[in-house]
């Protein structure tokens, strides 16, 4: 089961980035006193009393005349709903409550989530100041004094959040669960394939219980396993407002990914692999996704005998850092080869989670180097000396050898060719770690 999820909201300069830092505990968004800025990094995993969650931090809500502004508070505001286990409404002690303010409450309150009220900028240590008891007006209940910037008061309001967070009896009883996450730019067919696999195979299906995230995960069961499904559909790009939009859509993929053991990729056979194509794509890499490309609409494609083998060339061209990710060729429209998902799923969730023996590893590692001799620069030649599997999902390697800088991008690739020609890992990135001997 993938971990909790706590969303930091609230209109813009509250301190939500600050307070994000501050509990994830290192500087990952950007922080300006500027409303909008950009942010270089929005997700991250964090522990708090023994248990780990994943914590979002979402850009400035603020109610605007402007329709297309009105668009994405919307947008913004419904992603943290849909997404989240947890809110965190984050207030401005000094300001007081505000008008947007209330608005964001109000769209909170009527989502039904836990939401938890920070008032921010306490930085004063002793009692809370009588201007906090103007936020029960708020109607969330019990303001939380924090200051994002000394960290004080942080410890309470993540005790506050963990009482909301499903029990760990409800973790466990989700063994053997598969989340999947159905990502693509607009229009290629999610939501199409979603109700393809719900609608005409479905076993079982019901919303997961317990869960926070009804609107967009469905669990599914049938003979090759269970499944939670997680819809990614978004806002269409449109004139004007397409860096916005792509921003929210983005946001919510990530989120999916991040929540996902297996990413689907759907690319349109009609259009072939876009730029935006390998921006989602990039996504599921980055983050250590088993991964399958699924390329839909096939049913509109004008073909011959050779025109699936050069789709696949084409695709394979334009994705070439996921070479490792099988392809399917389906039409969620009319069901054509969608059986087939269930049994890749399988395949590329095991080879993401599978583990290889030291020997092993170590006996491939000495037959690679005898097969091409390992680089040298100014008469220093690269030595490798060890490599074990430290991790899985995906499957990490320590490579321990003279000098990290001599173990260059090639050199490395092909020795991840020779483990795959071996054990597999068919559908999954694999990392390396290098250390230098030595080196703890």
């Amino acid at each position: 089961m993938s971990l909790p999820l706590v969303a930091i909201v609230g209109r813009p300069n509250v301190g939500k980035s600050m307070l994000f830092n501050r509990l994830v505990g290192k500087r990952v968004s950007i922080v300006e006193d500027t409303p909008g800025v950009t942010r270089d990094r929005i997700y991250a995993e964090c522990e708090w009393s023994g248990r780990r969650f994943d914590l979002v931090d979402t850009g400035g809500i603020e109610p605007k005349t402007d329709d297309e502004m009105l668009l994405f508070m919307r947008e913004q505001a419904y992603i943290a709903i849909d997404t989240s286990d947890v809110i965190i409404l984050v207030t401005d002690i000094h300001t007081g409550v505000t008008a947007a303010d209330k608005e964001v409450a109000d769209m909170l309150l009527r989502s039904a989530k836990p939401i938890v009220l920070a008032v921010n900028k306490c930085d004063t240590a002793g009692p809370p100041p009588p201007e906090l008891y103007e936020f029960y007006n708020l109607g969330i209940g019990d303001p939380f004094a924090v200051s994002a910037f000394h960290g004080l008061g942080t410890g309470d309001l993540l005790d506050e959040c963990v009482k909301h967070f499903p029990s760990e009896q409800e973790v466990e009883d989700d063994e053997g669960l598969i989340n999947v996450a159905i990502i693509g730019k607009p229009n290629v067919g999610k939501s199409s394939l979603l109700n393809e696999i719900l609608g005409e195979q479905r076993v079982i299906v019901s919303d997961i219980p317990g869960t926070t995230r009804d609107a967009i995960d469905s669990y599914f069961e049938n003979e090759h396993g269970k499944y939670n499904f997680i819809d990614t559909a978004g806002l269409r790009k449109q004139a004007k407002v397409n860096e916005s939009i792509e921003k929210y859509s983005v946001l919510r993929t990530t989120i999916a990914v991040q929540r996902s053991e297996v990413c689907l990729i759907l690319i349109d056979a009609t259009m072939g692999v876009t730029e935006q194509d390998t921006k989602v794509a990039g996504l599921a890499h980055e983050a250590g996704k088993a991964s399958i490309i699924v390329v839909n609409k096939w049913d509109l494609v004008d073909k011959d005998e050779k025109t699936m083998a050069n789709m696949e060339k084409e695709v394979r061209a334009g994705l070439r850092y996921m070479d490792y990710a099988p392809i399917l060729f389906i039409s969620a429209e009319t069901g054509q080869r969608v059986h087939r998902l269930f049994e890749l799923i399988n395949r590329v969730y095991e080879q993401s989670n599978k583990r290889v023996t030291t020997g092993v590893l170590n006996n491939i590692l000495s037959d690679a180097m005898a097969r091409m001799q390992p680089p040298s620069k100014k008469g220093r030649r690269l030595r490798i000396y060890y490599i074990t599997q430290t991790g899985t999902g995906p499957p990490n390697f320590v490579v321990f050898l003279n000098d990290p800088e001599l173990f260059h991008y090639s050199y490395q690739r092909y020795i991840e060719n020779r483990i795959r020609d071996t054990c597999g890992f068919e559908g999954t990135p694999v990392r390396f770690t290098v250390k230098q001997r030595g080196e703890k």
